[in-house]
């Protein structure tokens, strides 16, 4: 198809001036909320570049990686096709501001003005240092340069690994907050971080971490006062407009200590919203069911007729080609320079308590 090469292109390009981009979906209407198309690349043979690479490369995170390409080993992914999961079910929320999406490891921000979508991949907190949800504030304050003061009981943590923390450490490219800060509520920020992994994953003190070109360009178009809210959504669906029914499904966040360590997947929870969804008599419960099972982090489309889904099978040299739905197009992300108009501040409405983090 000659939009998804076009797309391809694109992404190819951006990979050598990353941080002049950033990864931009146009808004669908009001009553449609599926943006995006999935590609396919080749791992080339002979290839020693981590998951990250390609992560880094496509603007995605690790787990949105590993979701899409069951079984890719992180470490080294073996030749032949990955996906990109770019496709998208946008969450249920008003479309201002800053989303943060936990379970699905995303940060989505809309320019005011421009009638887009800026999707980005991010870091969270660790089990029991969870970054905050149900909770709408505002970006209180930004810095360029910020210093990090560990609290006593980050200090703490360290000293009982054998390690010491300095009580604060200076603005620089050693700062494990990186370059750039934008700070929400009281107790958290979304930073940037000194290390080349971690989006995507669970590693944060609770705070929202992002690769240092896209905290680069949320700190350049991101006004203070602007809304921000936390979710944790790790199942998302939609009716379109041509009464299409999708389901998107993230594997959970654990909330304890026996599901961090188990092997069995986190038991997923519908909300009322997207039983509603699903509940329709046009809905094959079959399909709703492998999509729960299956877990892929890709919209799976649970009415009508079926789309073609990518399969990555190791060797494969076809791409394969997705069915085009004649009613809903969903329109490609495209990367290209981004001139957002500074949004105007907005009241926050805390909903819920801060926690407390480091």
């Amino acid at each position: 198809m000659r939009i998804r090469a076009l797309f391809t292109v694109i992404f190819a390009v951006a990979a050598y001036s990353q941080a002049a981009f950033a990864v931009v979906y146009p808004l669908p209407a009001k009553n449609s909320r599926l943006v995006g198309e999935n590609i396919v690349i080749d791992v080339p043979k002979g290839s020693t570049d981590p998951l990250e690479h390609f992560a880094a490369q496509f603007q995605m995170g690790l787990s949105n990686m590993m979701e899409a390409n069951p079984g890719v080993d992180p470490l080294l992914p073996q030749p032949g096709k990955l996906v990109i999961p770019h496709q998208l079910i946008l969450p249920d929320t008003p479309r201002e501001g800053i989303i943060i999406n936990s379970a699905e490891m995303r940060l989505y921000y809309y320019p005011k003005g421009t009638n887009t979508v800026v999707v980005l991949p991010i870091g969270i907190g660790e089990l029991g240092k969870d970054t905050p949800v149900n909770w709408v504030t505002s970006v209180q304050r930004k810095k360029d340069g910020p210093t990090w003061t560990p609290t006593k009981a980050m200090h703490a943590e360290y000293q009982a690994r054998g390690e010491t923390l300095p009580e604060v450490f200076p603005a620089g490219p050693d700062n494990p907050m990186g370059l750039y800060a934008l700070y929400v509520g009281r107790l958290y920020a979304i930073h940037g971080t000194n290390a080349n992994f971690g989006i995507g994953l669970r590693v944060s003190h609770g705070c929202v971490r992002l690769r240092a070109d896209d905290i680069k360009w949320l700190f350049e178009n991101v006004p203070v006062g602007t809304r921000v809210q936390f979710i944790d959504e790790p199942v998302k669906a939609t009716v379109e407009p041509d009464g299409s029914r999708y389901v998107e499904v993230h594997n959970p966040l654990s909330q304890t200590e026996e599901q961090w360590k188990s092997t069995q997947p986190v038991p997923i929870t519908l909300t009322p919203v997207v039983s509603k969804v699903l509940g329709d008599a046009s809905v094959n419960t079959s399909d709703v069911d492998q999509a729960i099972q299956a877990r892929t982090g890709m919209p799976v489309k649970v009415n009508g007729l079926q789309e073609a889904q990518p399969q990555v099978q190791p060797g494969e040299t076809d791409q394969p080609q997705a069915q085009p739905q004649p009613e809903v197009v969903p329109q490609p992300p495209v990367i290209q320079p981004v001139n957002s108009e500074p949004a105007a501040p907005a009241e926050s409405q805390p909903t819920a308590t801060e926690p407390s983090a480091g």
